[in-house]
């Protein structure tokens, strides 16, 4: 211990985790490599505890969580529990939804109670909602009340909301304080949370006036009101706004950290940006498997729930399928007698459904992060249409030409560019209205959109290249 650590207080020095990284001999490269991994499950099968354990110590609880993660699903318990308190509440908090489900399933109540009080209040909650009733109720009743008291107030507020994403544990300052006297009381306050860079000016009435960041405050004057140094201008976050929402304004404009407010306006929590990293990454993961129809998309997920997840859309899939074939069944003499609109007939359903899978993607995303308003919708469904325009022509003179020349028949060319041309505007025009309207409708348009905008594109291709081939009588 140097000298200066000897004249700091313990009860006031920063973490050990603050102070250096954790010392390791394995190579960055080596961590859960194959061979590793095998290793803690050999020394596990062979109930070598110990080696396990001095196999796992010198990891990242993250890089604990992701072993935990690689580790097939019939032996995660056992895993766990050989690792005893290694997998401590920060390898919990970074584990994967399904694969804390099956660790937390091992823990006695008290044992989860013990973990989740040296949580965050937003990490602790997330490992508690996911409880079945009887097992939550155990766990808070395990913890001292003033821990479950604050998680069962978060509990109290709707999944996905600011609630459920704050934290509790903030530093809040009268506005009539001084620098000296906030400087004193961060100081001499034992139980003060050790993670913060910015403090919260509050009235009497515990309603925010305004913010100061610790930088601030150790920069200035002791003799300094608070509300000479706090910035009034301030981003409040409602205790019920939506996590979507919160990440939009966090990225529109670059907070740190946000106050949140309950419906009185008083101060009950703080959310921070790495919650928000978070958030961001699980709600754009979300969107785009929902784009797919894949579920939740992990692979940790049960496989009768990831079965569940997905049969249904093809199943849907399917039905839009026989409504295109309907449409070939009704052309099909003309098909008979000219065997080359067959051949053909895919490309222009094939690149019409790129073409509206391209513009669904760009519509589901401006409206996730709210570029598209009551105000330029009809701005955006006209810039859509104008970029399948030239899209569609671009397309259409290029296997235009390539067909005339290829089968001889310039007229058979004519025809399958003019339906190309339709199907591309017919598959702009849809990748943005369909959306939009499920939307309006308050429908999540990254889980019903890419159905309808393939059963449009597929059958406009097949009806615009076979309805104009009869048209022109090339199957006479």
């Amino acid at each position: 211990m140097s000298e200066t650590d000897a004249a700091v207080p313990r009860d006031q020095r920063p973490p050990e985790d603050m102070d250096s990284a954790p010392e390791t001999n394995l190579d960055e490269d080596d961590r859960l490599r194959p061979e590793f991994v095998s290793a803690v499950l050999d020394a596990v099968e062979a109930r070598d505890a110990e080696t396990a354990r001095a196999l796992v110590e010198p990891l990242h609880p993250a890089d604990i969580a992701d072993l935990l993660e690689l580790v097939p699903d019939e032996r995660r318990a056992q895993v766990a529990a050989a690792l005893g308190d290694l997998v401590g509440a920060e390898v919990l908090s970074e584990l994967n939804d399904y694969v804390r489900d099956t660790v937390v399933e091992a823990l006695e109540p008290e044992q989860l109670a013990e973990l989740a009080s040296a949580l965050d209040t937003d990490d602790a909650v997330a490992i508690i909602e996911d409880l079945d009733a009887e097992d939550q109720q155990a766990v808070l009743e395990a913890m001292e009340p003033e821990d479950r008291a604050a998680i069962e107030t978060a509990l109290s507020y709707g999944e996905e909301t600011a609630g459920r994403l704050m934290q509790r544990d903030l530093v809040a300052v009268p506005e009539h304080w001084t620098v000296g006297k906030t400087i004193d009381y961060l100081r001499e306050t034992v139980d003060l949370t050790s993670d913060f860079w910015e403090i919260f000016v509050v009235d009497a009435t515990h309603k925010p006036v305004g913010t100061c960041q610790l930088s601030w405050v150790l920069r200035c004057p002791r003799e300094i009101a608070m509300t000479d140094v706090m910035k009034r201008e301030q981003t409040l976050i409602p205790v019920d706004m939506d996590q979507e929402e919160v990440a939009l304004r966090f990225q529109k404009y670059a907070l740190i950290s946000a106050a949140v407010v309950d419906p009185s306006g008083r101060l009950v929590g703080m959310i921070t940006v790495d919650d928000i990293v978070h958030i961001i990454q699980e709600e754009a993961g979300e969107d785009i498997l929902r784009l797919s129809g894949a579920g939740d998309g992990d692979i940790n997920e049960p496989v009768l729930d990831s079965y569940k997840a997905r049969v249904r859309w093809l199943l849907s899939n399917l039905l839009t399928a026989l409504l295109a074939s309907t449409v070939i069944a009704h052309f099909e003499g003309t098909i008979e007698k000219m065997v080359a609109l067959a051949t053909l007939m895919p490309i222009v359903a094939g690149v019409g459904g790129n073409a509206g899978s391209q513009t669904m993607a760009v519509t589901v995303r401006a409206l996730a992060t709210n570029q598209i308003t009551a105000s330029n919708t009809w701005r955006t469904i006209l810039r859509e249409i104008r970029v399948a325009l030239l899209n569609g022509a671009s397309v259409a003179i290029v296997l235009g030409m390539g067909v005339s020349l290829v089968f001889m028949n310039p007229a058979l060319g004519g025809v399958i560019a003019a339906a190309m041309m339709t199907n591309i505007v017919t598959a702009g025009f849809a990748g943005v209205a369909v959306p939009l309207i499920f939307d309006r409708f308050n429908v999540d348009p990254a889980v019903a959109s890419s159905i309808f905008v393939t059963m449009i594109t597929d059958s406009m291709g097949f009806l615009a290249f076979l309805g104009l081939a009869t048209l022109v009588g090339l199957a006479g």
